[in-house]
């Protein structure tokens, strides 16, 4: 094996004796690879696993619920161009009692789907068997559902099924595509403790709904190519004569919608945090290798003397940068790879996937790789630029000792209360006003990092307050299992323990601003300022209900590209389906999905059917609530019951976990920085002056003296750096937020001054740590040799 050459032999020294600092800027590239490949691999994940299982379970493409329709209109639908296949089946919402828990639960009864191979959206049994055909009481019921009751075959349970209750056996358990996020109407949150999905026989059914011979809801397959657009219209026209609400595609249904804003944003967000990483690491290789090439000038220049070209030169020192690159890579991989399986399999805990595909594509290892290589030569390039082709005798020459002049009228000379330190340290800082700027720059940008990786916590807490204390001020909402008459709502308001309610209409619709248009629910209010369900404004004041018009929420008024007074068409999705343009009466403020609002007067003229009513929201006496609960059981009419202060818990909770583990990542990831710029740039400080101070020790200066002076020199970057840190940091926020929102979320931008003190603590806290590893280096000063040579 050949020796190696004499400039590999300086490189393996210069990374012995840097290693320390090798490692720290190894650690900031390691972050930034590892932030890309976690987000891209999880992304990357969940939409390959997504893809497979909806191939393996024949998820369908088109759905559309309906009153009662005839099953013998299959054929009908099963015969428009473009349909693959079709399955019919009987899907209602019920409401269950479950011992040990107080309230009543919902679920969504359905009918099994067939065992065949073209049989559509077909479950995934964890557990058991399907239900037999011919039994009225065996049901299989969703993982989630049964994980939060203990549930497993052969556990029974009770279900108010129209009116009637029914024990049940569960004879298995099961996940569909249909529920990856199953959540229930009127909860902004999956509560699986409240709401599973139950399938039973059709026959089951048909009877407890009386629906023998009949359909409430039906999915469809489209053959590759078919045109989505011409398939709903004529469903549509075959089923509004049997209360269809309009077909839609598998963008609008609710758990493919869901998931995809997920991915959305995980996407989003792998695709901003890690090139912020990148360039803070980038920064810092500059900064460091800038440095370190000024005090090896001498070296440099002694290799030009004996031979060595500034193209080997120059190689030496890139070469140098990519050996920390590719320990930064590997850190970065490894890293990565785990917190990228980590994450992704709490996604897919969250949406119910029965199966993971962690995807290790090498291209996003690849990507990673040759970015991070990339901003390392760039930052070597700048370094080494300067200096590598200098001639050697002007290379060999020390820099010429500094001349302090007197600056702006000898301030610092006569700001004696600051102290002759003081003055030291204020002279150093402003002879290289670039490199200090740099230094408070890589500083401000550690914090801002840290601001970038925790903004949410505000936000979330914002978004909760608005959604669930200022907006949804009732305690339950009723929802009927139909439309109702207005009588209903006294009949709810007689309801034991109840203080008030109010009503509420919900009608589908789409709402057109010519090409772009969007199917949400139109939520009919009573007329005025409403005290249980609010609307606020864009200023959080409550808004009115019009006499006339709709009020549309901030992210719909945005995509139909509307404002107060412009023309909207909508279009009924059930009844006649009339079509007619409204104006827009007002613009509210919305976090969750899509919101359109109307008076309910101006909603039954829009519809043609006055005096109906969806469902109730009810303020409750706490002190009656078990008696309500069993009221509510024992009513017919009822649908699905939605409590404020359930869904508010499980809103914290799910937002507590998901949100807390994404913040840690990326918060460690943050410090990891935070930690490498300080300890860099302390370094960098000492081996710059330490001839300086060798030069105070020998003049009779102690120990904690000298330290307190290269100390007071961090310690004035590091704070100045501070308000910029924040500045920058709600930059990244603001980005990082851009990426997150989707049209299901639009979270606030509220950054509390908590998220820019905890992100100072962390830099402080890298400062100190840094300051307390010199300190040593400091008291090994060996005052003969420092003042012999430059090192």
């Amino acid at each position: 094996m050949s020796a190696l050459s004499p400039l590999r032999l300086k490189l393996l020294r210069d990374l012995r004796r840097l290693w320390a600092q090798a490692l720290a800027i190894a650690l900031v590239m390691g972050a930034g690879v590892a932030t890309l490949v976690l987000g891209v691999g999880a992304y990357a994940s969940l939409d390959q696993t997504r893809a497979a299982y909806y191939t393996d379970s024949r998820f369908a493409d088109v759905f559309a619920d309906v009153t009662r329709a005839p099953r013998t209109l299959a054929s009908r639908i099963a015969a428009i161009d473009g349909v693959l296949a079709v399955e019919t089946r009987i899907a209602r919402l019920a409401l269950t009692r479950i011992e040990g828990m107080e309230e009543p639960g919902n679920a969504m009864l359905i009918s099994a789907p067939g065992e065949g191979a073209g049989a559509l959206n077909q479950l995934y049994l964890r557990s058991g068997r399907l239900p037999d055909p011919q039994s009225p009481r065996e049901a299989v019921i969703s993982e989630g559902f049964a994980k939060a009751h203990g549930f497993e075959p052969g556990a029974r349970f009770t279900v108010l099924m129209n009116g009637q209750s029914r024990d049940l056996l569960v004879t298995g358990v099961a996940l569909s595509p249909e529920y990856i996020y199953a959540l229930g109407p009127g909860d902004a949150m999956p509560d699986e403790r409240r709401f599973g999905i139950i399938w039973m026989s059709q026959k089951a059914l048909a009877s407890a709904f009386d629906l023998e011979g009949a359909f409430s809801s039906v999915s469809v397959k489209l053959a590759p190519g078919a045109s989505q657009a011409a398939v709903i219209a004529e469903i549509d026209r075959l089923l509004a004569p049997y209360g269809g609400t309009g077909a839609y595609g598998r963008k609008d249904q609710l758990s493919h919608a869901f998931l995809d804003a997920e991915l959305q944003q995980l996407r989003g967000m792998s695709q901003v945090l890690p090139p912020i990483f990148l360039v803070v690491a980038a920064f810092l290789v500059n900064m460091t290798l800038s440095r370190l090439v000024a005090l090896e000038r001498e070296q440099i220049g002694l290799l030009k003397a004996i031979g060595y070209g500034p193209w080997a030169i120059a190689g030496h020192y890139v070469e140098f940068v990519l050996a920390i690159a590719v320990i930064g890579i590997a850190i970065g991989f490894g890293a990565g790879t785990w917190l990228g399986m980590e994450l992704a399999q709490l996604y897919a805990r969250f949406f119910h996937f029965p199966y993971l595909i962690f995807s290790r594509d090498p291209s996003v290892y690849a990507i990673a790789a040759l970015i991070t290589l990339g901003a390392a030569v760039a930052g070597a390039a700048n370094a080494v630029r300067s200096v590598a082709w200098l001639p050697p005798a002007v290379a060999m020459q020390p820099p010429a000792p500094l001349r302090y002049r007197r600056f702006m009228g000898g301030l610092f000379e006569a700001a004696h209360l600051v102290g002759q330190s003081g003055v030291m340290v204020a002279r150093h800082l402003l002879r290289w006003p670039l490199r200090t700027a740099s230094s408070i720059l890589g500083a401000a940008l550690a914090v801002a990092v840290l601001v970038g990786s925790q903004w949410s916590e505000g936000s979330m807490d914002r978004m909760i307050d608005v959604v669930f204390f200022r907006t949804a001020r009732q305690d339950a909402t009723l929802t009927f299992a139909q439309e109702q008459r207005m009588p209903a709502l006294y009949d709810s308001a007689r309801l034991p323990g109840v203080l008030a309610a109010e009503p509420f209409r919900m009608v589908g619709v789409r709402i057109s601003n010519g090409p772009i248009s969007r199917r949400v629910a139109l939520q009919g209010l009573p007329e005025g300022v409403t005290e249980l369900s609010r609307v606020l404004g864009t200023d959080e004041a409550p808004m009115t209900m019009p006499e006339d018009g709709v009020i549309l929420s901030e992210a719909l008024a945005q995509i139909l590209g509307v404002r107060t007074g412009d023309l909207v068409d909508i279009t009924l999705l059930d009844g006649d389906q009339r079509s007619f343009a409204t104006p827009v009466s007002g613009i509210s403020l919305g976090y969750l999905g899509l919101g359109a609002y109307a008076g309910l007067p101006a909603l039954d003229r829009m519809t043609g059917r006055p005096g109906r009513i969806s469902g109730v929201n009810l303020a409750l006496d706490p002190a009656q609530e078990a008696a309500f609960y069993a009221a509510v059981r024992a009513t017919p009419m009822t649908g699905f019951l939605a409590l404020n202060r359930l869904s508010v818990e499980k809103f914290r909770t799910t937002l507590a976990e998901n949100v807390t583990i994404m913040t840690t990542v990326y918060t460690v990831l943050g410090a990891i920085i935070a930690i490498g710029v300080v300890y860099n740039f302390a370094r960098i400080v000492l081996s710059e002056q330490g001839r300086e101070l060798a030069s105070l020790r020998v003049l009779g200066f102690t120990r904690g003296e000298v330290a307190r002076i290269l100390y007071a020199e961090i310690a004035v970057v590091v704070l100045i750096a501070q308000p910029l840190g924040w500045l920058i940091g709600w930059g990244f926020a603001n980005a990082v937020l851009a990426a997150f929102s989707s049209e299901l979320y639009r979270v606030p931008l509220i950054v509390t001054p908590w998220v820019y003190a905890k992100s100072s603590l962390v830099a402080l806290a890298a400062a100190i740590g840094s300051a307390a590893l010199i300190r040593g280096r400091i008291n090994r000063l060996d005052m003969i040799e420092v003042l012999k040579t430059r090192e």
